[in-house]
């Protein structure tokens, strides 16, 4: 589907959408996250995002993509695609830890209180997609850098500790 969709041509951070779609699923892979969440981080971008508005599929073929890959791990890439991020990122979790806040999707308007496992989910990708950027973009990495460990930093409580590591690793480097 990826191929079909062109992935291949389109070009992303540190090379092709496909190579980054690929760097995603194999990050959240080695952070041993489930089969679901590896699934949906190569397909993440299938309807585009608030970051990068390019869509390979249209949202009224959703039970294309569940087919190829899973309802749930379809349910993670519509979660993630439809984030607003600007109403969505900095209230998602409260300040002890625990996702309260509301979730604005940018596809239909609808604020929700995700539930935890999709608050974890939604921050793990979210995790791997930046770091994979970053590390690949020294600018990407200096311009966002900063923003994105403090980001990171509030979502504690919701990464993997072998995320959290990567998050350490690509964000705290002296050239941001």
């Amino acid at each position: 589907m990826l191929q079909a969709a062109g992935a291949e041509r389109i070009e992303h951070p540190g090379g092709t959408l496909l190579a980054h779609l690929g760097w995603v699923s194999a990050l959240l892979s080695s952070w041993s996250a489930r089969p679901a969440l590896v699934s949906a981080g190569l397909c993440h971008a299938f309807y585009g995002t608030d970051g990068f508005p390019v869509a390979l599929l249209d949202l009224g073929r959703r039970a294309e993509l569940a087919e190829a890959i899973g309802t749930e791990a379809e349910a993670i890439v519509y979660f993630y695609a439809s984030c607003d991020r600007k109403s969505s990122y900095r209230g998602l979790i409260d300040d002890t830890g625990l996702c309260t806040g509301l979730f604005t999707d940018r596809f239909t308007g609808d604020r929700t209180r995700p539930s935890p496992e999709a608050c974890r989910d939604f921050a793990e990708l979210t995790a791997a997609n930046e770091l994979d950027i970053a590390a690949v973009s020294p600018q990407m990495r200096a311009l966002h850098g900063a923003h994105l460990l403090a980001l990171f930093t509030r979502w504690r409580p919701l990464l993997s500790e072998r995320a959290w590591a990567h998050c350490r690793s690509v964000l705290d480097r002296a050239d941001h």
